[in-house]
């Protein structure tokens, strides 16, 4: 029978069936950061057990540290707490840490594909909704809690329920200036949060193949934002390229043997899914949130919904609420909302690609005297990549805040980047509700090139609104 890849993979993880609960599988990769693992180490020590494979658990420091310097730690005692007890796990446990400032330190979700730990047809978990991520090389990857933390790293299995596919068929090319992050806003707009629960989508047609891997990571990063388990593309051309330099770039052998397996890593012509979709990808511009949730938004050209153009009780609910928190107006234009902050950075949107696509619509501009932008790349490589171009220098000279470390910052408001109550800002990342980014904070979420027009117009803007920079000079 033609099988699907998600089929594939569960196959040949599957350890032991566990009836109506699901089935054990082999774990290929576990992530760890120093958010909600602490009690799970606590637990390995009160069972007396140990890491079972601590040669494939990685962990690096992102949620809660400081991007300014790694002084800065030492500013927050309940910071530089967390981010102890992780550094004194890895090294009772020998599992491989990368510190704040290393060279190989950044997003987890970032630094594991650039290092080349992300393999087609693999498994892969972390205490974090979005190592959905990495299913944009074929990868079976998801998020999992703190108990399955505890049970990957004493027995490097896991036991799942099983997930549904879905097939998301992407027809046509994306417009210019329409991004992955577009199409991922579109995705979670249509399906809403809980279309994808209990399913793994599976990306295909012309979009998803036209992609760079960095786009690829950026539409399966926020599946988990519709509700799926897991997102997946299978692997083509774009995947061995990619993995290619990267394996170059740690100086590790590849065989063809490895790429020809890698290559099967695709649904069989004929296989069945649960549930399928079509975008006309033709259609598309770019997208903001205006709500409290990622399915929450519009593209530029439309205004803001009144919550009576709900037919549904809870989406209609849910409008008013949002609507209140973000103080909009129904029939708002995107361009009527003044901002003061922009961010570009986090797992969604802090690879070079993002920073490239910032600071070419910065070049020759500068950021509006109202605005507060920040830019934090997402991994010490991304940063050091960054300079090698002299993209810091195009943010410095914007006038753009450009961090010199790695993490995800005002993303999730862990640390110094958060917003204060009632400060509004257009922000590459991936979450939108109440308080994200800091207690009543007002968070639109967008591209990078959306982000970085609207640091420089002072309100939510397209880059094709933006005059020449020569007009500026």
């Amino acid at each position: 029978m033609p099988e699907t890849l998600l089929d594939k993979i569960w196959a040949a993880h599957r350890v032991a069936p566990l009836g109506e609960a699901g089935d054990l599988l082999y774990i290929d990769l576990h992530l760890l950061h120093e958010i909600n693992t602490p009690q799970a180490f606590d637990r390995l020590r009160a069972s007396a057990r140990t890491v079972r494979r601590p040669e494939l658990t990685l962990a690096t420091e992102d949620h809660n540290t400081p991007t300014t310097s790694v002084a800065a730690l030492e500013t927050d005692p309940l910071l530089r707490r967390q981010v102890d007890l992780l550094r004194g796990n890895c090294a009772q446990f020998g599992i491989p840490l990368h510190r704040l400032g290393s060279p190989g330190q950044g997003i987890a979700h970032v630094i594991a594909p650039e290092q080349g730990l992300v393999l087609p047809g693999s498994t892969l978990v972390c205490c974090d909704s979005h190592t959905t991520t990495h299913g944009a090389f074929g990868a079976l990857a998801f998020g999992i809690g703190t108990s399955q933390v505890e049970h990957v790293l004493a027995t490097q299995t896991l036991p799942m329920p099983a997930f549904k596919a879905m097939r998301i068929t992407v027809r046509n090319r994306l417009p210019p200036h329409v991004s992955a992050k577009d199409l991922a806003l579109a995705v979670v707009h249509r399906l809403g949060t809980g279309g994808g629960v209990g399913h793994v989508i599976e990306y295909a047609g012309e979009a998803i193949r036209a992609l760079s891997m960095e786009g690829r990571m950026t539409l399966c990063n926020m599946s988990v934002e519709a509700g799926a388990s897991a997102g997946l593309v299978a692997v083509d051309e774009c995947t061995i390229a990619y993995l290619r330099r990267a394996y170059a770039a740690q100086e590790r052998p590849l065989t063809e043997h490895e790429v020809a397996r890698w290559r099967a890593c695709v649904s069989d012509p004929g296989a069945e899914f649960a549930r399928e979709l079509e975008i006309d990808a033709a259609t598309l511009v770019p997208r903001v949130s205006w709500g409290t949730n990622p399915a929450q938004s519009i593209g530029f050209g439309e205004l803001v919904p009144d919550s009576a153009d709900y037919a549904d009780p809870a989406e209609r609910l849910a409008a008013v609420k949002a609507l209140d928190y973000m103080r909009l107006t129904p029939g708002q234009a995107l361009g009527q909302i003044g901002i003061d902050k922009a961010f570009v950075g986090s797992c969604t949107n802090g690879r070079i690609e993002d920073l490239r696509a910032a600071a070419a619509v910065l070049a020759g501009r500068r950021v509006h005297p109202g605005v507060h932008m920040v830019v934090v790349p997402g991994s010490m490589r991304v940063r050091d990549q960054a300079v090698g171009e002299g993209l810091d220098r195009v943010f410095r000279a914007a006038g753009a805040d450009f961090r010199d470390l790695a993490g995800c910052s005002m993303c999730v408001g862990l640390n110094a980047d958060r917003m204060t109550a009632g400060q509004r800002s257009v922000s590459t990342n991936n979450r939108n509700f109440e308080g994200r980014q800091g207690p009543g904070a007002l968070t639109h979420i967008a591209s990078p090139a959306v982000a970085a027009a609207s640091a420089v117009l002072g309100r939510i803007a397209s880059p094709a609104e933006l005059p020449h920079p020569a007009l500026h000079a």
